[in-house]
């Protein structure tokens, strides 16, 4: 290789690492961005259009397809298998479709980034099992999800401004934790960690949520709570609540709010809960007789 082109590659070399410790562009409250911003204008915060995956051979999702509307609420039912896991992996770039196409707004096609990219331009998802830091407190688990930089150390030294401290008094509020702001997470109840979590997801300021069975061993009183957080979050958020308890359902969808029924990878209903629950087809497959 020629001294030119050693030359050439250290000056190209040098502007990338540049390039990488440059600030990042950021969001609200610090949240930074991939890319460009979502565009809703239509309306529509989801696309899912003719989605398929295969494992082994086995289809999990089969050509679905379904829309979610900008700061809409939907539940998602179905049999175990129906492929509501499957949907979920392949919005966050967690699994990779075999054919159709992912979009977040009108302009950001979700099957072109990665997992990382995914969550920074507006999407959070949250498991059944909660993940928190059990060793830190109810406000350091909320402060480290409000900053940009998620290294434990950098972050639990670093100052909050004003903003981000009024930002964390809300989401206390919010998810019934204003008491127990210095308590350690690990000391917290299944349901409290739940909702620990979902002030997390809060605090880098998504645009849609996707909450995989968010009530599964919580208490009646914890479930009936949880189901008042998420209603309070209907317009400023798009939720996707994928769910088995229908007194929870019952209670998020309150006789007016759709709900969607996969089965075998696809959608098999849709459509009010009491129409949902009055299909010959859902009876057979999921509701039973």
């Amino acid at each position: 290789m020629t001294p030119e082109l050693l030359e050439s590659g250290a000056r190209a070399r040098a502007a990338y690492e540049a390039r990488k410790v440059a600030a990042p562009q950021t969001g609200g409250f610090g949240r930074p961005l991939a890319g460009p911003e979502p565009v809703f204008t239509q309306g529509v915060a989801l696309y899912v259009e003719d989605l398929c995956v295969s494992f082994d051979g086995f289809k999990a999702l089969n050509g679905l397809s379904l829309t979610v509307d900008v700061g809409e609420l939907r539940c998602i039912i179905g049999p175990n298998g129906a492929g509501k896991t499957t949907m979920m992996d392949c919005i966050t770039g967690k699994t990779t479709p075999d054919s159709g196409r992912l979009s977040f707004g009108s302009n950001i096609d979700l099957m072109r980034l990665t997992e990382p990219q995914i969550a920074q331009s507006g999407i959070g998802r949250k498991f059944q099992k909660p993940t928190v830091y059990e060793q830190l407190s109810v406000f350091e688990n909320l402060e480290l999800s409000l900053k940009a930089d998620r290294r434990v150390r950098a972050n639990l030294g670093s100052k909050l401004s004003s903003e981000q401290h009024d930002r964390l008094a809300e989401l206390l509020t919010l998810i019934h934790l204003g008491g127990e702001v210095r308590r350690t997470a690990g000391l917290l109840s299944h349901g409290q960690k739940q909702w620990l979590e979902i002030g997390m997801l809060l605090a880098q300021d998504p645009k849609l949520l996707l909450l995989d069975e968010p009530v599964a061993g919580m208490t009646d009183e914890e479930t009936e709570r949880t189901g008042e957080l998420f209603l309070s979050l209907e317009g400023k958020h798009s939720l996707v609540v994928v769910e088995h308890d229908m007194t929870f359902v019952d209670q998020l969808t309150q006789g007016k709010r759709k709900v969607t029924v996969l089965h075998e990878g696809r959608v098999l209903a849709e459509g009010k809960l009491a129409d949902v629950q009055a299909n010959e087809q859902v009876v057979e497959v999921y509701l039973g007789r």
